[in-house]
């Protein structure tokens, strides 16, 4: 499949690459060329040489099978939700208005256990059609029965990455292990794994040793849920003395770098582990403030040069996997933290939504826009009152944008939905009345 983009505006998120005009050329999957508008008599003598050389560019020039006339709107990579939980789209709106430990244990976990299989397959797709209304071209899910939630993204086109959720309530190193082998095999699959576990205070001290053994023996990262809540990192210290983060790492979990989800309530030694480890942290704005988990540190990460990427975490603490307010959070909680309103500036959280969310992921050939990478790509409308008028897109994007500009969304070059229709293999109607029919077996609603 060979597809053309042009009339374009584009944002490939390259370092000190402004918008331009322009077009781009995508087949099988990935980004053949990228080409800015100039004039038409010197493109048609670069065509000409081009397809002399016989070279890629010169065969981007004809034989389309597909054209997008953007119509001067903005494509850039498309944005990588770094934390979530898929499946728990039946739980929304179910346990509000809790404190964390009390949602998740007398809530969350008690509900999870009646799920089946197939539950997980339709909750998931219920998730990939919200994920993709948001301009989310993948994500880092954490959940249990992954080869239901495998299932469902393969069949909408979704590209996901694994990670593991073993605690001491499910899961074993052994099933880690052939997921990490199982998912990583096919370097074209849309599914991918990195090594896991559920937090610190779900975990005991073996199991974690357990991990920490796997991850030395692929010299693999390690990530998990880390420092959400002043409860969990009084508890940790209380049965070892030391903060969460300094624990996993005396355990010997981020020897080959990792991944922090939330890490809110860290101790200044902390920073320094992160940092030295290479260990990038995703925050999660909405969802620490619903459950009054507390504001993360993002603004020194930054200054640290530690990486920051953004999830939404699950829909059941958010509730909504909307990558456009959790970008707005990110930036305005910061500013009223650091009481500084130039803190964490607009392309800051725009890197963090994509490249920064790609590279945590283990996505590094979706994170930019430039030949060689993977199509994952989404058309924002800039013909709406929200985005006018164009005196810095970027700004417009994060702190007026909102789902509704959301034309197109491309995964792995295929167009997965467009102008509020799905195009993945299933009619909404289908899976809303499955996702209803879950939710009322298993919460009576």
């Amino acid at each position: 499949m060979r597809t053309r983009i042009y009339n374009a505006r584009i944002l490939t998120m390259e370092p000190g690459r402004k918008i331009f005009s322009g077009e781009i050329g995508i087949e099988d999957g990935r980004i053949i060329s990228v080409r800015e508008e100039q004039g038409k008599e010197k493109e048609q003598a670069e065509d000409r040489a081009a397809l002399e050389k016989g070279n890629q560019k010169g065969q981007v020039s004809g034989g389309w099978d597909e054209e997008i006339d953007a119509r001067g709107n903005l494509v850039m990579p498309g944005f990588k939700n770094a934390h979530t939980h898929s499946p728990m789209t039946f739980l929304r709106s179910y346990a509000d208005d809790m404190k964390l430990q009390e949602w998740l244990f007398d809530k969350v976990f008690p509900a999870e256990a009646e799920l089946k299989s197939d539950d997980i397959y339709w909750l998931t797709k219920l998730a990939v059609m919200e994920y993709l209304t948001s301009g989310i071209t993948s994500v880092f899910d954490m959940y249990k029965l992954k080869k239901d939630s495998a299932r469902a993204a393969e069949e909408t086109g979704f590209r996901m990455v694994f990670c593991g959720d073993m605690n001491d309530f499910g899961g074993t190193v052994e099933e880690m292990e052939k997921d990490y082998i199982g998912y990583n095999k096919d370097p074209d699959s849309l599914l991918s794994y990195r090594i896991g576990f559920h937090a610190e205070y779900t975990t005991n001290r073996e199991r974690m040793g357990q991990i920490a053994v796997l991850a030395e023996k692929y010299q693999a990262p390690v990530c998990v849920h880390c420092s959400e809540t002043k409860k969990e990192v009084e508890e940790c210290r209380e049965r070892s003395g030391m903060s969460p983060v300094a624990y996993m790492d005396s355990l010997g979990l981020f020897q080959y770098g990792g991944c922090l989800f939330h890490g809110v309530h860290m101790d200044d030694s902390d920073f320094d582990i992160i940092r030295d480890r290479g260990i990038s942290v995703v925050t999660n704005p909405a969802s620490n403030l619903k459950l009054a988990s507390g504001i993360a540190p993002v603004k020194r990460y930054l200054d640290l040069g530690i990486p920051v990427a953004i999830g939404t975490d699950g829909p059941a603490s958010n509730n909504c996997l909307d990558m456009f307010r959790e970008m707005f959070l990110v930036t305005g909680l910061q500013k009223v933290l650091c009481d500084d309103p130039e803190a964490v500036p607009a392309m800051d959280v725009l890197r963090m939504a994509t490249v920064n969310g790609a590279h945590a992921m283990g996505l590094d050939d979706c994170d930019v826009l430039s030949c060689g990478k993977r199509a994952d790509l989404i058309l924002i409308d800039l013909m709406q009152p929200n985005m006018q008028p164009l005196q810095n897109i970027e700004k417009n994007i994060v702190y007026s944008g909102s789902k509704q500009n959301v034309r197109m969304t491309m995964i792995n070059g295929k167009t997965v939905y467009r102008d509020g229709e799905f195009f993945i293999g299933e009619s909404p109607e289908t899976v809303y009345r499955n996702a209803q029919r879950i939710s009322e077996r298993i919460l009576g609603q």
